[in-house]
Parts: structure tokens; sequence; C-alpha cells
């Protein structure tokens, strides 16, 4: 056991050594956009496979917003002409691309459809914004991301809310996974000019990148990690804008959630074996992107240290009871673990604060169930690695 005990300590001392010299090395990073003076003229772009339980909600947000884009800018992209979908577009004035090559059956491929039918047509956008169907926009989501879009950043994201964070505490633990991500993380490193971590939908892309690009070429599994990922490469400016609201769906059901964690966890991994040899080339110390390059390359490696340590220790600590009938140090170690992450819990949720439409009971409630969705991570991340394939499952929306 004290080999144990020594390797369970080490593993947690590396990680704390990587997680203070990447957060030194990480302030080292100037990447300030530079003021773009260009027209509002956006466009808005929905992949929506069979979302009529939802889209209308979407389209009315969108028609009601304080700066009007006009429902001739919106295109919802759809897989069969007999799509109910199409009738509530029509209804709303917006424009219907029908997916080309069913094949390509990720959201990637289903936005660059859009976009290479737009560039086609000649039609010059200076950004575009991407939602998911069941999305619900605040009405003035649009007129708070201009002054962003005026200071010139190249990608900005919104604040993702919650429509449905009450009807379970899979959905409220699932929404603050995006708080983690977006109101600890993404706020940190805005404040530092680094590249903040994309995550779903609620975002703009500038049109002149879109352009260069030559359509949307994000087609792995989590298109929004590789965005992220791409931006820090080649040096974009990113923002997260809490100003710009967006309310988002989330699963109910725990076996969806499993589902849709096994597809985050194998894309993020798919796009770092993408990407992260093309950013260790790129950088040098007089890189102004050099803090976002060096978060880049770290990534989860600290945590995937600390996960290791509490298991091979769990795992003594599990034979040790069968051989030597000692229960209590497993009790302990277990109940350690569940308040460290229940303090997690608690510090998103005062994070938070007012702002995420949570109830005081939704936020008790998930105080206690956070913590076993944040360890279910790992049977998913399990699960999402040892499988050959992970595919894109659709979560049936407005239920």
């Amino acid at each position: 056991m004290i080999v144990i005990r020594i390797i369970f300590i080490l593993c947690i001392l590396i990680a704390l050594v990587i997680l203070l010299i990447n957060n030194v090395l990480a302030k080292k990073n100037n990447n300030k956009p530079m003021k773009k003076l260009e027209n509002h003229n956006f466009c808005i772009l929905i992949p929506a496979r069979d979302e009529s339980n939802v889209i209308e909600d979407l389209l009315l947000s969108i028609k009601n917003q304080s700066y009007n884009i006009g429902m001739k800018n919106v295109y919802v992209i759809v897989e069969d002409p007999e799509d109910k979908t199409i009738l509530i577009c029509k209804k709303y004035g917006s424009n219907v691309v029908l997916r080309k090559d069913l094949t390509l059956r990720r959201k990637g491929y289903a936005l660059n459809d859009a976009v290479e039918e737009i560039l086609k047509s000649k039609k010059k956008y200076t950004a575009y914004f991407i939602f998911d169907a069941d999305n619900i926009l605040d009405k003035d989501f649009i007129k708070n991301m201009i002054p962003i879009f005026d200071q010139g950043y190249d990608i900005a994201a919104g604040y993702r809310n919650t429509k449905n964070g009450n009807d379970s505490v899979v959905a409220a633990s699932s929404s603050l996974t995006f708080s983690l991500i977006n109101t600890i993380f993404n706020n940190k490193k805005v404040k530092e000019t680094r590249n903040i971590t994309f995550s779903g939908t609620g975002f703009y892309i500038r049109g002149n990148i879109i352009e260069q690009l030559g359509g949307f070429i994000f087609h792995e599994l989590t298109e929004d990690y590789e965005i992220s990922m791409y931006a820090t490469l080649n040096n974009y400016t990113t923002y997260y804008n809490e100003k710009s609201v967006f309310y988002d769906e989330q699963p109910t059901k725990y076996k969806d959630t499993i589902n849709q964690r096994q597809r985050w966890i194998r894309g993020y991994f798919d796009v770092r074996k993408k990407y992260i040899k093309e950013i260790k080339k790129s950088i040098i110390k007089e890189d102004k992107n050099y803090g976002s390059k060096i978060d880049a390359i770290v990534g989860v490696i600290p945590y995937i240290f600390i996960i290791t340590g509490c298991f091979i220790y769990l795992i003594s600590l599990i034979i040790n009871m069968f051989i030597n009938k000692k229960v209590l140090e497993l009790i302990i170690f277990m109940f350690l673990i569940y308040i460290v992450l229940q303090i997690i819990t608690f510090i998103l949720i005062i994070a938070e604060g007012n702002k995420i439409n949570l109830s005081f009971k939704t936020k008790v409630k998930t105080l206690f169930y956070n913590p076993i969705f944040i360890i279910s991570f790992i049977p998913c991340a399990l699960k999402a690695l040892i499988k050959k394939e992970v595919t894109w499952n659709k979560v049936k929306h407005g239920n």
C-alpha cells in the first residue's frame, strides 16, 4: 500500500505542477483583435434534421430580435424534402437548404452544404451565426454581439443558458458542464486574450474567414472543439460574450447523456490527434498567441493524471478490503472524492448566480447529484476510446 500511496501522491503532484506551469506560461499572450470596420450584414445557419418540434421557437426568437437581420438571411438545413420543418420555415420566410450527400452525417457537413450554396450565389456576409434548432435567442442576442464584432474579434460565442434545466437533475448537471467551460474557464481566457473553447453553438465566424476557407471545413465529431483548435493554430481572436444569451435544451435522460458525452470525448481526442502536432510546430516564444498554444497542448493531461492516481488508489483499497477486510479507508476515500466534486459543483452554482435558468430547488438537488454525473464521465471516456467508431446519435428535442 505504501507504493500505491506514493504513486497516488506523485500523480496528484505532477498534475498540480503541470497546472501551475500552464497557468504561468498561458499568461504570456497578447492576441488582441485589430478593429475591423465592416457593415453588419449577418446570416444565420441552423442544422435541423427533423426538428419540427422546436424550430418555430427559434425562428420566432430570431424574428423578434431587437437588431433584425431579416429572415431572408436565415438558412435552415434539412435532409428530407418531406420534413415538416420545411413548412415552418416557409411560414417565417427563411431559406431551406436540402442536404446533398446523406452519407456524410455530421453537423459540420450540413453546415458546409449551406455555406457552399451561399458562396455559389455570390452573397457576401460579414458574419455567419450558427445555432442548433432547439436553441432560443434572447431578444438582444445579436444586438449585444455587435460591439464584440466591431472590436474585430474573428469568432465569438454567447452565454449558453438552459431551456429545460429544471426538468431533471440530469439536464441541470449537463447545463453545469457548460458553466465549467464558459463561466469558469472561458471568462478567464478572455481576460488573458487567450483563445476560448467553443462548446455547441451560439457563436459567429467572420465572413472573410469562411470565404478564405471556401466553406465550412470543420467536420469532426466535435466541430466546435475543432474550431477552437483551428483558431488557436491560426491566431484568430476569440471572445466569450456573457451579454449575448441563448437558451439550449439539455438531455433529461441519463442514457442520452452517455451517448452525447461519448461523442464529445471521442471527438475531443480525434481533434487533438489532427491538430496538436501542427500547433507544436507553430509555437515560438515571440508568438502573440503563445499562451493559447501552450494551453491547447496541455489540454486535459493534468486531469488524466489526477484520475489515474485516484483510480489506482481506489483499486488498491478495494483489493485491500477483500484481502484484509478493511473497509473504512475505502469509504473515507470515496467520501472525500464526492465532497471535492460537491465543492466544485457549489462553486459553479455560486459563479452562475441568478444568470442560469435553474430554480433553487433544482440547484440543491443538483448539488448532490452532479458529483455522480461528473464521475460518470470516466466510463463514458473508456467506452468512447475503446469503441472502433463513435457515431452521432440524434437526441429528440421538444419532448
